[in-house]
């Protein structure tokens, strides 16, 4: 490897963060609003099709049971096809199944829909994030993690006054506000698809808009970054290792508390807020309200877990702060004083992502990383079931979201002390050396 250049190193990793950042970020917006968008759509759907609090709580997290079972297999397919490929055909299924969701009829079609989803987006998440690790070195992927993962908050923050006003509108065509949800905001998932062919590339050797010495840099820089991490990149067998590997079990339990409010965050506020009058229009608005406040503080703790390369307590305190945020919305029961309690919790559930999520490529590379970073999040991703189930349970049983709520606040404080137990673990590169060595 060349002697590090700084100029080299600030050229190509702008080239980077313009090229790739905006894109996949646009492709994250989109998946995350057809994920969500089912918590407006229930402010009609519900009583239209007779869905219990319960039951459409069961149904929107069904989506993590299928997501579970496919998102390994679908990312070591990523792994061995390329980016650019599966991508595409993840967007291209998802947009059809989220489109067809408007023409569920009760709670067997709402099931097996919300099933579909999940199988049809499977491996996109964790794909990204593989792909990011082949592209950004180790000194830079939580500001890029954290990039993409703003996404999340824009689209609740965008798509949530766009979903209420979608849902303002009369009867058309004779379907109803909320299936034109359904339908409309599926499409935007078929049409990147098609794009995503046009503007992915699947690797850097393959990176023609990068200068030949900038393109060399950044192979060297990868493939240095590989070699110490103790695998071998092409080594398939250590896909199997990978997923018996504590330090992604312990990860994926730590992810699992952040996806339990983040999803609860994303499809039960608009009933959380239903409560108070507010028009759909409004109720857009002030869901995305405290998820825009997310967006700035989520990148600058990012830049500063890069800069200090400090991991452990970047992820503590957010989760701990996310964690208060739903012990606030339990016991407040005013408007202003449920919106600050959801801005503190958006606030920790962001700011844990992009630290979190620049830890896997630090032990793991190659076929390993691809199933490491697919067992954590479809792990993880199971709190997306039981956090949005819980609420509803509670809600029917008790008549009051706060049980739920202490729930999810409970995941996110055992999260915090995971990756304090996470910290003590061993990470030699003799140790990750022995685990290859036995794939």
């Amino acid at each position: 490897m060349k002697p590090l250049n700084a100029t080299t190193e600030a050229r190509v990793i702008g080239k980077l963060r313009r090229r790739i950042l905006p894109f996949v970020m646009l492709l994250y917006f989109v998946s995350f609003l057809d994920r969500v968008n089912v918590g407006f759509a229930a402010l009609g759907m519900n009583r239209a099709i007779g869905l219990t609090s319960a039951i459409f709580g069961l149904g929107s997290g069904l989506f993590f049971v299928s997501y579970f079972l496919f998102e390994v297999p679908s990312n070591l397919i990523l792994y061995r096809v390329g980016a650019r490929l599966w991508i595409a055909r993840l967007m291209l299924t998802w947009g059809l199944v989220s489109a067809a969701s408007a023409f569920v009829t009760g709670p067997h079609s709402f099931y097996l829909l919300r099933f579909l989803l999940g199988a049809a987006e499977a491996g996109f998440f964790p794909g990204i994030i593989l792909y990011l690790s082949l592209w950004f070195p180790a000194r830079h992927r939580a500001f890029a993690a954290a990039a993409f993962l703003t996404a999340a908050p824009l689209s609740t923050a965008i798509g949530s006054p766009i979903s209420g006003a979608i849902l303002e509108l009369h009867p058309f065509a004779g379907l109803s506000s909320w299936q034109w949800l359904y339908l409309l905001e599926g499409l935007p998932a078929i049409l990147l698809g098609l794009l995503v062919l046009r503007i992915l590339t699947d690797k850097p050797t393959d990176a023609r808009w990068l200068q030949p010495e900038e393109r060399e840099w950044l192979i060297a820089t990868l493939d240095a970054e590989s070699t110490a991490t103790g695998h071998r990149p092409h080594h398939t067998a250590g896909a199997l290792a990978a997923l018996a590997n504590p330090r992604v079990l312990l990860l994926a339990c730590i992810y699992l508390g952040t996806s339990a409010g983040l999803y609860t965050l994303g499809i039960w506020t608009p009933l959380l807020l239903h409560p108070f009058g507010l028009t759909p229009l409004a109720t857009g608005l002030a869901t995305g309200a405290p998820a825009l406040v997310a967006i700035l503080p989520m990148i600058l703790w990012a830049r500063h877990s890069d800069r200090t390369q400090e991991r452990t307590w970047h992820v503590v305190l957010p989760c701990l702060a996310g964690c208060a945020g739903f012990l606030w919305s339990a016991h407040t029961h005013t408007l202003a004083g449920i919106l600050l309690a959801l801005t503190v919790a958006n606030l920790g559930i962001s700011a844990a992502k992009g630290p979190l999520w620049a830890m896997p490529s630090l032990f793991l590379s190659g076929a390993g990383a691809a199933a490491g970073i697919a067992a954590i999040n479809s792990i993880g991703n199971l709190g997306g079931f039981l956090g949005p189930y819980l609420i509803g349970w509670f809600k029917d049983r008790a008549g009051s979201y706060a049980g739920g709520l202490y729930a999810v606040a409970a995941m996110l404080a055992l999260s915090a002390g995971l990756m304090l137990l996470l910290s003590r673990q061993p990470a030699s590169p003799a140790a990750a050396r022995a685990r290859d060595t036995e794939s």
